[in-house]
């Protein structure tokens, strides 16, 4: 049988000594060098006749010599069958290298120590590399300790302080003698440990990998800071936690300048209005307001009419109709203070009743290209909220879904009752675990890119035009609700539409009814006065003059601004009191008020208005010297008015 060139001894050696990076050699069982290849000629920098026949300590540094380690090494070895290091050794010239070095023991046939095969080899490289690390980690430790606008710290795996940087003792207060081994829960508000908050951050770190939040926290004199907070899990190679990476930033200024911008955004809410509810009421609020003028003096007229006529039926009947028309009244009255601040007046809301009467008007008031739907349910649960800033809000968002459907579609206001548990809480921080109804304000508009979602709520963040819009409206929508105690959440894709839902905390009283107002007097005139009135609506203008001449005045009548001035220009004709429209076709009521006291100038003027387009108000003020009575006003109102002018002196 032939053998192969590997099993001839000669060519083995010379495989041996053709390895020039790796020391091979032999030692004979006291340890002493038997064999040397070029690999460990190159490495160690001895000639074979210069170190065989020699002990392989002299490849050792003094101090390992001094400790024994040769003679553990053979030991080692021999009792195992290898020994495997590694460590500093010794060149022939003195110098050191970081030596990988592999020990094995030699056998005969019958299982006798005849030596040993050892194996060096220079791993100075990597040991340098290794070193680098260790001093990368070295500068890292300087940086964190020169970082002073950062609390930079770590925590064992059950929260107590492991580390505490310059940083952390500027913003906390602690030295690192004093808090180093103390919980971390120490930086906590009691509000917030008793809410088990230190716990549940360490533990949605622990399962997620980062915990992130802003809150109070507490430094060490007792004072409170805005904190925003990191914790980050540390895991060894085998993924066990081994302790938290905390980083903390005081936001305190930052904080306080948001809640500057809130109340420039409160001193802004005049302007939201003007923004949300004008484009709405604009254009239809004076001939509503003169329609409802008509409607609610005529109700009047029957309702005192009928008192000693007619049953209860009848009387329930106008009373009702008196209250709806009343509403409308109110609501128009609200929509057009524009330049009101008020604060909120919360009261129980029914809300299947109150959407139920918010679809006809905006059904009216967005046109017909859009589609109105109100979606209530059994069992709905009653809110408390400011009723006239809820409709303010449903109107804003009204808004904005029309200018999302220039072509028309579909707007949906739906409310519905749920309750969000301490999963769903956790997940959205800002809304507590409990019952809502929820209200959904929902179009089949253009939709939101993700880019314009993520500032939606932003103050003064606009995708209209420059003079379309003021930025404010989600923004107003965002406080309000907030400050109801609610929560408000966008969903929007581009080309889908968007649904914009408010929470608001289910309503656990119950609601008071409203006392019914006393019947004002109505003042009588003289009837030796008379009255011009100018109103370009007929049918109001026929409903006033009426009313006049039932409280005993001389009633003068012009569809228009020329054709009183033509009445006035007549020199011999009595006017005491010119009751005039401000939005007319043509010169306006102010301007004809202008011009007749230039004819007359002791002539008496009211005004009276729908909607004013700022002819007789300017920055939310009445304009000097005018008296107004806003649409729809009562008889009673309007006779009182009209008394209290022609009685002054």
């Amino acid at each position: 049988m032939k053998t192969t060139a590997a099993a001839d001894p000669q060519s083995l050696e010379l495989l041996i000594n053709g390895i020039i990076d790796y020391a091979i050699f032999m030692l004979d069982t006291d340890g002493r060098v038997r064999t040397w290849n070029k690999g460990a000629e190159r490495l160690k920098g001895y000639a074979a006749h210069e170190i065989i026949g020699k002990p392989f300590s002299t490849f050792y540094t003094p101090e390992d010599r001094q400790k024994g380690l040769p003679t553990k090494a053979l030991a080692t070895a021999a009792e195992t069958g290898r020994f495997a290091t590694e460590g500093w050794r010794v060149r022939k010239d003195g110098s050191r290298f970081w030596a990988l070095v592999v020990l094995d023991a030699i056998r005969d046939e019958e299982g006798g120590l005849i030596g040993f095969a050892k194996v060096t080899r220079d791993i100075t490289e990597r040991q340098q590399a290794h070193n680098d690390l260790l001093e990368s980690e070295r500068r890292y430790r300087r940086l964190v300790e020169a970082v002073v606008d950062y609390a930079i710290f770590q925590l064992d795996p059950s929260g107590h302080v492991a580390t505490w940087n310059p940083g952390a003792e500027r913003i906390k207060g602690y030295r690192p003698e004093e808090i180093i081994g103390r919980h971390f829960s120490t930086f906590y508000t009691p509000e917030d440990l008793e809410k088990g908050v230190p716990k549940l951050a360490l533990k949605e770190a622990a399962e997620k990998g980062r915990f992130e939040a802003e809150g109070w926290r507490l430094r060490k004199d007792g004072t409170r800071f805005w904190a925003s907070v990191v914790i980050d899990r540390i895991t060894d190679e085998s993924g066990t936690i081994i302790g938290f990476a905390k980083v903390t930033r005081d936001l305190t200024e930052r904080k306080q300048a948001q809640e500057e911008l809130q109340r420039v955004q409160e001193q802004l809410v005049a302007s939201q209005k003007l923004e949300a509810v004008g484009q709405l009421s604009g254009g239809i609020a004076h001939d509503f307001n003169n329609l409802l003028m008509i409607v609610l003096g005529n109700l009047e007229n029957a309702e005192r009419n009928s008192r000693n006529v007619g049953g209860p039926n009848l009387h329930r009947a106008l009373a009702n109709a008196k209250r709806g028309a009343q509403r409308a009244a109110a609501l128009t009255s609200r929509l057009l203070a524009f330049s009101r601040r008020q604060a909120l007046d919360p009261k129980p809301i029914n809300l299947n009743g109150f959407l139920s009467g918010l679809q006809e008007f905006l059904q009216r008031t967005l046109g017909e290209r859009i589609e109105v739907q109100t979606v209530g349910g059994a069992g709905l649960w009653q809110i408390e909220a400011d009723v006239n800033h809820l409709e303010s809000t449903i109107v804003n968002l009204a808004i904005n879904a029309r200018d999302a459907m220039p072509d028309g579609g579909k707007l949906t206001i739906e409310a519905a009752n749920v309750s969000a548990d301490e999963d769903y809480s956790r997940a959205n921080p800002e809304l507590a675990a409990g019952q809502y109804v929820v209200i959904s304000v929902s179009d089949t508009g253009s939709g939101m890119t993700p880019e314009v979602l993520n500032h939606a709520f932003e103050p003064f963040f606009t995708t209209k035009e420059p003079g379309q819009g003021t930025g404010l409206g989600l923004s107003q929508v965002y406080g309000f609700v907030k400050q109801s105690g609610g929560h408000v959440k966008i969903y929007s894709e581009v080309g889908e539409g968007t649904s914009i839902k408010m929470y608001f905390p289910r309503y656990a009283g119950s609601a008071q009814p409203s006392s019914e107002q006393a019947d004002e007097l109505v003042s009588e005139g003289d009837a030796v006065e008379t009255i011009l009135i100018v109103e370009d609506d007929a049918d109001l203008r026929t409903y006033v003059s009426d009313v006049l001449r039932d409280l005993n005045y001389r009633v003068l009548s012009a569809s228009s601004a020329q054709a009183a001035l033509t009445i006035l220009l007549q020199e011999d004709q009595q006017v005491d009191l010119l009751l005039t429209d401000v939005v007319m076709p043509g010169i306006n009521g102010r301007d004809l008020g202008r011009r007749a006291q230039q004819l007359r100038p002791k002539l008496r003027i009211l005004y009276m208005t729908g909607y004013s387009r700022n002819a007789v108000v300017h920055q939310g003020r009445l304009d000097e010297g005018v008296e107004l009575l806003e649409k729809p006003v009562t008889q009673a109102r309007l006779a009182l008015k009209i008394r209290e002018l022609l009685d002054r002196s």
